[in-house]
């Protein structure tokens, strides 16, 4: 298992608007390239879900601030403080594929904390969607082995890196509104 070669070779599927699996800071992922509504396409019919909205993955505040026409101060407050991956949902997106956001305009984005991520994410240049490696009505795996059949052949890349995020939980998504309201939509 080589860091560098997972990351490459996981960066070559995302640019030809193929998709991944791969171990993020909270679960196992089905990733593409957020930008590429094709390959968003991909990951909707995998799962067999209409977009409600998907999770997207930054490296750092700097590409967040590219997708985001504004973010608010208490964002990177929260970021700062949450003890735990938190993803924001921010209202007005830009740069991303439509087929991500929710149909109130909005994006859940999180800018990654493993380190995995953060370098593939950093190779690639553009956000990376993030959703759970699970088909529709079925529960969030834990881990690898929980992973639906269904979802392991139907990505073009699984990134091999072990050892597994133990204690795999999803993301805490919080809204955060332009008019200053704050929603916590899962803990």
């Amino acid at each position: 298992m080589d860091f560098t070669l997972e990351i490459n070779q996981a960066t070559e599927v995302l640019q030809n608007g193929g998709l991944i699996l791969y171990p993020t800071d909270t679960v196992w992922a089905i990733g593409c390239d957020a930008t590429n509504e094709r390959a968003v396409k991909k990951v909707l019919d995998l799962k067999r879900i209409d977009s409600k909205g998907l999770i997207c993955l930054v490296s750092n505040d700097a590409m967040l601030e590219r997708h985001v026409e504004q973010v608010p101060d208490l964002a990177y407050d929260i970021m700062d403080l949450a003890s735990r991956p938190t993803t924001i949902v921010y209202d007005n997106p830009k740069g991303i594929a439509s087929n991500v956001m929710a149909k109130d305009n909005t994006l859940a984005i999180r800018v990654a904390s493993d380190k995995f991520c953060q370098y593939l994410i950093g190779k690639y240049k553009k956000p990376i969607v993030a959703t759970s490696a699970n088909l529709a009505g079925q529960k969030t795996p834990i881990n690898f082995k929980e992973i639906d059949a269904a979802i392991l052949s139907g990505v073009d890349y699984v990134v091999n890196l072990k050892p597994e995020n133990q204690n795999a939980v999803p993301t805490s998504i919080i809204k955060l509104g332009m008019d200053g309201l704050v929603k916590v939509i899962r803990e």
